[in-house]
């Protein structure tokens, strides 16, 4: 039996008879589906009542309000034909019309049996037969075949034409294709230019092309552009698409279709759409008719609108341009944590009839907005609470630690607090993003930092001496910049899989927050142990380059 329905309620309607239909009434509603199938249009829509009284000839009792399109309909209606006459266990002599096997229709067009699969595809209805020997093999009724060829004329006609290309013919195929190679040309622009010279098929020259290419590997006119693509040539059109190179270029460089690159680049998006982290906190505000609309609106005005913050003074230009952003109130930080949640959970909701072979660019468009949407509050959420971060590590900070290194490890416990925070059980976020950035800086930091703390009188004293002992701002801002421009160099030696994974591990794109190991290896498709690998060995080649450019690389 067949599990590849596309629609559900087609797929049950074969349940319901194959499991109680008699044998008769099998023998009955195959023959129906079949004119069915016929008379189907890819274009147009069917709805299911129509389809079922259709092949059963009754109406269902409790209809359910479901359309087909002409395509999905075309697809199930064929697989419901073979599922039904395989239940039915009709035995191939039982006909009075000659039943012919894949090999016979292969033999009697002069075709392979791909292409005879193709034509199935197409709407060459087939059956499930018992053939001598009691063995059940597909097979196609005398008129079935001869309905097809009335309706396909055309492609059939093609299909004999490629077998009758004779041995020199192939050659001057081959020999044509490679010069024009050395000129430069691209697969379909050889295939369309010789089956012009030629008076032949351009489907026919690509798939002599194409068969050449598969027995001579080391003589491939066109290396890697034959067989399916993997997973990262997908990942590869679909960044190249979000960059700016056209389908068309993308086709002639991979050797496919508009068609096809269209569709690596939606499934690609659909898959990616799938892995955004969009886990929540649930409130039933969210299930409110008016939800949008309450949850959705702005920002409630501080009390302290219009009043500039008190920027202690000697801070270093970085520690001070986080004065610039206002804290929030408790009914600010309510709305934003709210609204977060909120786009996420519809983001979630729309989701889950995502699906990646058959995505709307409308529903991904959504789905893209309001997850972006949630991230800029995410930003906004994080920026307002920076302060707390830095005050908290200017208590910990030791003579043997970097403040800054503190500072940045806090940050990512701030994001991820952001993630799982609980707004709706009334506590400040203050409170739990302190208890989250100290209990991971008591994992971070040594185990004598305990011992210490006891003893340790003047932490203020030591902070205010490691600030007297930086450079001017200006200078820092102008040293600051110059590694920026320092590490975008020396990044640009790695390979496009390098730099994706040192950015996300170490949140150098600043719209993301750093990945761990396992949510970089799922977005990459690849294990996690694979990306430590890969970022060991980048790490290892940026240290070469920091040290040729006079960077002090950490060790």
């Amino acid at each position: 039996m067949h599990s590849a329905y596309r629609s559900h309620v087609i797929k049950q309607l074969r349940d319901q008879q194959v499991r109680f239909a008699p044998r008769a009434k099998k023998l009955e509603q195959v023959e129906r589906a079949e004119r069915l199938l016929g008379e189907l249009d890819p274009g147009k829509s069917y709805s299911y009542e129509y389809l079922c009284y259709r092949i059963t000839d009754y109406r269902p009792d409790a209809s359910p309000q479901s359309v087909v399109t002409g395509e999905e309909a075309r697809h199930d209606v064929r697989l419901f034909v073979e599922d039904v006459s395989d239940a039915a266990n009709i035995r191939a002599t039982d006909f009075p019309e000659p039943v012919h096997t894949v090999e016979d229709l292969s033999r009697m067009f002069s075709v392979s049996t791909k292409t005879i699969s193709r034509w199935r595809e197409l709407g060459l209805v087939s059956r499930r037969f018992v053939f001598s020997g009691g063995k059940k093999r597909v097979g196609f009724l005398q008129s079935s075949v001869e309905r097809f060829m009335s309706r396909h004329v055309a492609r059939i006609q093609r299909g004999e034409q490629f077998t009758q290309l004779t041995s020199q013919e192939r050659t001057e195929i081959i020999n044509r294709a490679r010069r024009l190679v050395r000129a430069g040309a691209g697969q379909a622009e050889a295939a369309r230019r010789i089956a012009k010279r030629l008076n032949r098929s351009v489907e026919a020259v690509r798939y002599t092309l194409k068969l050449f290419d598969e027995k001579h590997p080391e003589l491939a006119l066109f290396p890697e552009r034959s067989g399916p693509l993997t997973d990262e040539m997908k990942e590869s059109i679909y960044r190249d698409h979000r960059r700016g190179q056209s389908v068309a270029a993308l086709g002639e460089r991979f050797g496919r279709t508009r068609t096809s690159i269209y569709r690596v680049i939606n499934e690609t998006r659909a898959r990616r759409l799938l892995e955004l982290p969009l886990d929540h906190m649930h409130n039933e505000d969210f299930d409110q008719p008016n939800a949008d609309e309450v949850i959705l609106g702005p920002l409630p005005c501080g009390d302290d609108a219009g009043r500039p913050p008190r920027i202690p003074s000697g801070l270093p230009s970085y520690l001070a341009a986080l004065y610039d952003v206002p804290l929030l109130t408790r009914e600010q930080e309510h709305h934003l944590f709210r609204k977060y949640n909120y786009l996420k959970y519809r983001a979630h909701q729309l989701r889950a009839n995502l699906v990646p072979a058959r995505a709307t660019n409308s529903l991904m468009d959504r789905i893209e907005q309001l997850y972006e949407q949630a991230v800029k509050i995410k930003n906004r959420l994080v920026q307002a609470n920076l302060r707390l971060v830095v005050s908290i590590a200017k208590r910990h900070v030791g003579a043997s630690d970097d403040f800054f290194s503190l500072v940045s490890d806090g940050n990512v416990s701030l994001m991820r607090a952001v993630d799982k925070f609980d707004y709706a059980r009334g506590n400040k976020f203050s409170t739990y993003a302190t208890w989250a950035v100290m209990r991971n800086f008591a994992r971070t930091i040594p185990d004598e930092f305990k011992h210490r703390e006891r003893f340790r009188t003047s932490q203020d004293e030591m902070f205010d001496a490691q600030q007297d002992q930086r450079a001017i701002p200006r200078q820092m801002e102008s040293a600051q910049h110059l590694r920026e421009q320092q590490i975008e160099r020396i990044l640009s030696r790695l390979d496009d899989r390098e730099q994706r994974i040192i950015i996300s591990r170490f949140g150098l794109n600043h719209a993301q927050e750093p990945k761990t190991l396992q949510e970089v290896g799922v977005q990459l498709g690849v294990t996690k142990e694979r990306i430590r690998q890969i970022e060991a060995r980048a790490l290892h080649k940026l240290r070469e380059e920091a040290e040729r450019e006079k960077i002090e690389a950490p060790e």
